[in-house]
């Protein structure tokens, strides 16, 4: 019996080495492969480096603080389409998310419906939806705004949705005890447990779309991206140093924001 066991053990860890070898093997022939496929040379990479610091240090340094008030508006610009676009996903992923979570779907084809919705909108990144945006809406904040709604609120979608079917059913099963309806059911047993995690997502998704937004204006999507993508179009590579610090500046203000009120609501 103890020679079957420790044949058994001894065949086990044979074939997780083998497994383990092969995933690293494969991961070694995709990097080659990539390598192969993107044309990367660390001797082109070598020889571009003196280029690489003189663009640096002659054209994009010293940053010309002196425009500093040039992007005091694409900053102000950037934050309130960052802002809207959140609300505009959090208003528009809410009800898809119960509709979308197994355990208080009112139906299995409504639930599929609903995943697959936001597998749809998860799919087509900001950038894209921004492209789209500028050509129907024109270049501008409010294509911008749009475009993070929707990207947002796809992945919103799936994460109210899982959050909502981690909750305790214990909760729920006492409410469902007291008589109450389905709407009573919501309000009283799901809701009070998936709040801080509505909070928390929406909190990070706004996170994300202060990033995203600086993506989306570079496609005429307005904010900082649009002054930065116009900075370097006209060759002021100084001007656009500034666009980056001021970029760079507000991502940590709001990094620090929205983990205060993270901190204080939760």
């Amino acid at each position: 019996m103890t020679e079957g066991v420790l044949e058994y053990t001894r065949r086990r860890l044979v074939r997780r080495r083998w497994i383990s070898g092969g995933i690293v093997a494969g991961f070694v022939v995709a990097i080659i492969a990539s390598a192969l496929g993107t044309g990367f040379q660390v001797r082109d990479l070598y020889r571009g480096m003196p280029n690489i610091i003189t663009f640096l240090v002659e054209d994009l340094l010293p940053p010309r603080f002196s425009v500093w008030r040039r992007f005091w508006k694409p900053t102000v610009e950037t934050v309130a389409m960052s802002y809207a676009g959140t609300f505009f996903a959090v208003i528009f992923a809410a009800p898809l998310g119960f509709l979308a979570a197994r355990n208080v779907s009112p139906n299995p084809v409504v639930m599929q419906i609903a995943r697959a919705f936001a597998v749809f909108m998860r799919t087509i990144p900001p950038l894209v939806w921004a492209l789209l945006l500028v050509a129907i809406v024109g270049i501008g904040p409010f294509a911008g705004a749009l475009a993070l709604g929707l990207s947002g609120a796809g992945m919103l979608i799936k994460s109210y949705a899982d959050s909502i079917e981690d909750i305790d059913p214990g909760q729920v099963e006492a409410v469902v005890a007291t008589g109450a309806s389905r709407f009573q059911v919501l309000m009283k047993g799901v809701v009070p447990q998936f709040l801080p995690s509505f909070v928390s997502w929406s909190l990070y998704r706004f996170d994300l779309n202060i990033r995203s937004a600086a993506v989306v204006g570079l496609v005429g999507a307005g904010g900082l991206g649009f002054a930065l993508s116009t900075s370097v179009r006209l060759f002021r590579y100084n001007e656009a140093a500034v666009a980056i610090l001021w970029i760079l500046g507000l991502i940590l203000v709001i990094e620090y924001v929205t983990a205060f009120v993270r901190g204080k609501l939760l």
